[in-house]
């Protein structure tokens, strides 16, 4: 082997630069060429070597045993002239200018000759100009041209901006294939769907006499169940341009009939009824036990991004507390301070991101549920710190006072309180011996408790929630209370009003006692608990079309009790010209 001990290695720290600059010169005086790329009327002569080491098209030509290998010219199909001189000029200096003219033309050239590089620098460039003017013309010629991280940023800005879109010249002149695809998907970020039955009046509009015809099958992709009765009644049913139109007129009535028999939407159930992502609201996790004897953050799920954030937080810590939403605010009743058992409710504005003290309840509550059912909200058994609670009061929105009304049949704490189909329901929990298989229902009417069938499990600290005209009856332990440790569930159970029965559906994928429960959209989500030995993050959502369970975002802090709401989206609401 050589022995290079006494010597010295000397490198050039501009040998690659100069060499190129050289081979440009050559380029320029047209020497040492031995080759001639033609496009169009043009002619561009350069050298192979340069060409090979650049790019892995011309490197497969030469280097191969083809025509192309020996012939001097060589001529290049369907390739823009101005944007193969320029590339073959980039080949020698490693510049290009990017402009907005000609960067679709360098792009679609560059992914011929495979030069990777120029190609990310022009999707890049492109990512940069994206606008609700131009956005589905990048859309469409990435996709054309294979440029899978283009198309995904422009599909993401096309969603994220799609009222934007549809006032823009691009948006008019779609084919109807186009429209419906467009239309199809989920991630459109619109506030209500009234938004779409008015992109799609403009689109048809645009050019009426030929796209009448067109109506029915776009009408498929608006999603007019979901359209309120009064809009489809005032705006919809009365549109002539639906007048005798059978298809159109049968996707009208199933709209109507979705709202007239709401006790069957189980059954009515598909793409139609199934809410846009940005329309049905966010969900709000709120305070709960974590590792450090309570949070007082309540974080925001955001079903368009799969995301939970830190939105507030509550001015003490609460736990085993009642949360509702009244007039787009978050209502938090009761609770344990840690020291004592709390009467006291407060109020976050989301909007305003502010908290007001409301008039307290009469008796101090923890382990409580609450609801609110036709406007009135209530406060439901709960502990007071001496004994379980069988008592109700009911906050009224307008005289803002509490009263007492007609007590439960018997003390629940840790109870899972829902309203459904104008009665308030009040399952499982604990009295004070035991767990609690049994569940009751409340008539504002009468003001009568009535029992229900009882789940086939006892349950403490539950989740509640409803779905699809049924109640979901979720996770919790079923410990008495002379023993220390209890058993957490991972099972669920589903009661049907019109039968008074219970059916046990599928299984989350994780036990958990004290779970937060609520519905965003068509699914249904469990948040957080307490598993046997951890707060925990994970949270899981149940499709009740496949009666499966799917893991989605954790939350930002584990945590066991917090309650969880839905709220309407109060932020993001566009403002749409009606035509």
């Amino acid at each position: 082997m050589e022995d290079n001990s006494d010597g010295e290695c000397f490198r050039s720290v501009s040998h690659a630069e100069k060499t190129f600059k050289k081979m440009e010169d050559y380029l320029h005086n047209k020497q040492l060429t031995d080759v001639i790329l033609v496009a169009g009327d043009m002619k561009i002569p350069a050298h192979r070597l340069v060409l090979s080491a650049v790019s892995d098209y011309f490197a497969a030509m030469f280097t191969n045993d083809v025509r192309e290998a020996r012939e001097e010219e060589i001529e290049l199909h369907g390739v823009d002239p101005e944007a193969l001189r320029s590339l073959i000029k980039y080949s020698y200096t490693g510049r290009l200018d990017l402009k907005e003219e000609t960067v679709e033309s360098l792009l679609s050239t560059a992914c011929i000759l495979q030069l990777s590089e120029v190609v990310e620098a022009c999707c890049g460039f492109l990512m940069k100009q994206l606008h609700p003017s131009n956005c589905l013309g990048i859309r469409s010629f990435a996709d054309t041209q294979g440029c899978s991280n283009l198309l995904k940023v422009a599909n993401n800005y096309t969603t994220e901006h799609f009222v934007e879109v549809t006032q823009n010249q691009e948006f008019h002149i779609l084919s109807v294939e186009e429209v419906c695809e467009l239309f199809s998907s989920d991630d459109l970020n619109i506030s209500s769907e009234e938004m779409m039955y008015y992109a799609m009046l403009t689109w048809v509009n645009h050019d009426l006499s030929s796209r009448k015809k067109d109506l029915a099958k776009l009408m498929q992709h608006v999603r007019l169940p979901l359209l309120t009765p009064q809009f489809l009644s005032d705006h919809v049913d009365t549109n002539v341009l639906f007048k005798g139109d059978d298809q159109c007129q049968r996707l009208i009535v199933e709209a109507l009939k979705y709202h007239l028999l709401p006790e069957r939407r189980a059954s009515l159930q598909c793409q139609r009824t199934k809410p846009r992502k940005s329309t049905v609201g966010s969900l709000y996790a709120v305070g709960g036990m974590d590792n450090t004897k309570g949070a007082t953050s309540i974080e925001k799920y955001d079903l368009r991004t799969n995301s939970w954030t830190q939105v507030a937080n509550m001015c003490g810590r609460r736990l085993q507390f009642g949360v509702a939403v009244l007039d787009d605010k978050l209502y938090v009743v009761g609770g344990r301070d840690g020291l004592k058992t709390l009467n006291t409710v407060e109020c976050y504005n989301p909007k305003t991101k502010s908290w007001t003290m409301m008039p307290a309840m009469s008796t101090h509550r923890h382990g409580l549920g609450v609801g609110v059912l036709e406007g009135p909200m209530y406060a439901v058994g709960g502990h007071d710190g001496w004994s379980y609670l069988a008592t109700v009061e009911r906050w009224d929105p307008q005289s803002r006072q509490w009263s007492f009304v007609s007590p439960m049949s018997m003390p629940r704490s840790t109870v899972g309180v829902t309203v459904m189909n104008g009665k308030l329901y009040a399952v499982g929990g604990r009295d004070g011996s035991s767990c609690l298989r049994s569940v009751e229902s409340y008539d504002p009417h009468t003001n009568k408790w009535s029992t229900c069938a009882p789940m086939s499990k006892r349950r403490g600290g539950v989740g509640v929630t409803v779905c699809n005209g049924c109640l979901y009856a979720i996770g919790g332990h079923d410990a008495p209370a002379s023993q220390q440790t209890s058993r957490q569930f991972d099972c669920v159970e589903r009661y049907d009003p019109r039968s008074d029965t219970w059916t046990t559906v599928a299984a989350m994928n994780i036990c958990r006692d004290a779970v937060g429960v609520a519905v965003l959209g068509d699914k249904l989500y469990a948040i957080g608990g307490y598993d046997g030995s951890t707060y925990l993050n994970a949270v899981e959502c149940y499709d009740s079309q496949t009666n499966e369970w799917t893991m989605m975002a954790p939350l930002c802090t584990g945590r066991a009790g917090a309650c969880v709401v839905q709220v309407p989206d109060l932020t993001s609401h566009h403002h749409q010209v009606h035509i």
